[in-house]
């Protein structure tokens, strides 16, 4: 995903340098090149040896050290970069940058790059909230500086506040998203994900095994290709995507509603969502004692969501799923046709480690016209970039 960019990475001293080694591993397993930069007082939590193995290059300390090439080193890595990030960013380093201070090498390759530079702050809660640092923050915000936000929680120090640097998984999105070509900037994409469910009495309901993950992962990718997303989940275990905005919802009418209130203004309707088929006809005010041997509970149809938005499209492109455990590719020909969906995901959820719960996924994408395209076993991350790339490219982005 990150192929060909280059990420200069500054690390200064605090304890949150042990993230930082699991950021630059993200970023490279992405297939980004990232050069780091260590203040001395990083190198007393985490040895330069640690980065540089982790990042496959030589890590940068010492601005007086003598150089091993023909080149300025800080000014060969400001002009490298494509984002300068600093992960854990310490209210030092950030004071420094405030008031145009570069007495070393962190500093002064900052002080020179012309790349977009992002700080995540990390430090004690007092130190953050602080007016001066507030000052510097912001003095920088309006010279164009970004920062991530960070986290709230049980700090190092033992105090419970603000300043916790943010999760790498995070720090990584909010790169990615800075890097990636915005190529679906100015659309609004849909996406629904996850089971619903519909009650029985106070106590119990009926559900499906859906994860969510599949959904969550094309919402993340949509969001990273620069795409105004709505995220509409069913009773999820899962963190949303940063920047989307979440829906929650329970059961399958409270979904086709959402989806309603939102899908005339959209470009793309993804419907990854496994919402319930059937309702009970009549919902108990008081729990169903276990007095008889044997119950009936009538059911009847729930809004078939994605038929129902088929009619009702225009422009829109409308996505569907097909989990199945019998005849894939003809049940979900027919849902094409029936549904009038643009192109479908087809899985059988019986498949060793595709379907729900799992993290990976076997899909068949089917278009319209019957073409049907095989791909191996995956990470529901790949599989979202390949169905996000199909998107893509049939908007004419």
């Amino acid at each position: 995903m990150l192929s060909g960019k280059n990420i200069v990475m500054g690390v200064s001293g605090g304890i949150a340098v042990y993230k930082a080694v699991d950021v630059v591993s993200r970023l490279r397993k992405l297939c980004a090149n990232v050069d780091v930069i260590m203040t001395r007082s990083a190198t007393e939590f985490v040895t330069p040896l640690t980065f540089q193995s982790i990042s496959q290059n030589p890590v940068t300390v010492d601005i007086f050290k003598e150089p091993t090439q023909w080149e300025i080193e800080h000014i060969s890595l400001a002009k490298k970069a494509h984002v300068f990030l600093v992960a854990p960013a310490t209210a030092n380093i950030i004071g420094k940058v405030a008031n145009g201070i570069a007495d070393d090498m962190l500093s002064t390759t900052i002080m020179a790059t012309k790349a977009k530079v992002v700080f995540a702050p990390a430090m004690n809660t007092n130190m953050y909230n602080n007016i001066i640092f507030k000052e510097n923050m912001d003095k920088l915000k309006k010279y164009g500086y970004e920062f991530i936000k960070p986290g709230t929680g049980r700090l190092a120090c033992g105090d419970f506040g603000e300043g916790k640097m943010a999760e790498p998984a995070d720090i990584v999105d909010y790169i990615v998203q800075t890097l990636t070509n915005d190529e679906l900037k100015g659309r609004k994409i849909i996406v629904t994900a996850g089971p619903t469910i519909e009650p029985l009495d106070p106590v119990r309901y009926m559900t499906n095994h859906s994860s969510g993950k599949m959904g969550y992962a094309i919402a993340k990718e949509a969001k990273q290709r620069g795409a105004e997303v709505i995220l509409i989940s069913g009773p999820v275990n899962l963190e949303p995507p940063s920047g989307v905005e979440l829906i929650k919802v329970n059961t399958t009418e409270e979904m086709h509603n959402a989806v309603e209130k939102h899908f005339e203004s959209c470009d793309v309707l993804v419907k990854a969502a496994a919402p319930l088929d059937y309702r009970p006809v009549t919902v108990s005010k008081n729990k169903i004692k276990k007095d008889k041997a044997e119950i009936e509970i009538k059911f009847t149809r729930n809004p078939d969501i994605v038929a129902c938005f088929g009619k009702m499209k225009k422009n829109q492109l409308l996505v569907g799923f097909a989990a199945e455990t019998e005849n894939l590719i003809e049940n979900a020909k027919k849902k094409i046709v029936n549904k009038n969906l643009d192109f479908i995901v087809a899985n059988n959820i019986l498949a060793e480690n595709a379907g729900f719960k799992y993290d990976t996924n076997i899909i068949t994408i089917i278009d319209r016209d019957g073409t049907t395209t095989d791909y191996p076993l995956m990470k529901k991350e790949d599989a979202a970039r390949v169905i996000i790339d199909k998107i893509s490219v049939m908007l004419n982005c």
